[in-house]
C-alpha cells in the first residue's frame, strides 16, 4: 500500500478532518521539531558530525506533508516524479539541482 493511502485511511479511520490550511501549518510545525533536533544535537552548527534527528520526527513530518497532499488531492509518488525530472534537467543544464534563486 502507497504510503500517502495509509494516511488517507487513518484519518478516514479516524474521523480527521483533512483541512489544508491546518495541515500545512502542521507540516511546518513538523520540520520545525526536526530542525530543533539538528540544532540541539549539533550546537547550533558548531558541531556538524553530531548530527541526530530522531526518526520518529521526520516519521511526523513525513505523515504530515502525505496528508497535505491528499487534502490538496495530489498525488505524492507523481508530485516526487516531478521534483526529480526538474532536479534532473537543472543538473544536466547547470551541473547543479539548486534553482540559483
Amino acid at each position: 500500500m502507497k504510503a500517502q493511502q495509509k494516511v488517507a485511511d487513518f484519518f478516514e479511520k479516524h474521523d480527521m478532518e483533512g483541512e489544508p490550511a491546518y495541515q500545512i501549518l502542521d507540516l511546518a510545525s513538523e520540520v520545525g521539531e526536526i530542525a530543533k533536533d539538528a540544532a540541539d544535537s549539533t550546537g547550533y552548527g558548531a558541531d556538524p558530525d553530531e548530527l541526530d534527528v530522531k526518526s520518529d520526527e521526520l516519521g511526523d513530518a513525513l505523515f504530515s506533508l502525505l496528508a497535505v497532499a491528499e487534502s490538496l488531492d495530489v498525488d505524492a509518488d507523481e508530485a516526487l516524479d516531478e521534483a526529480l525530472a526538474k532536479y534532473e534537467a537543472r543538473i544536466e543544464e547547470t551541473g547543479d539541482p539548486g534553482s540559483g534563486e
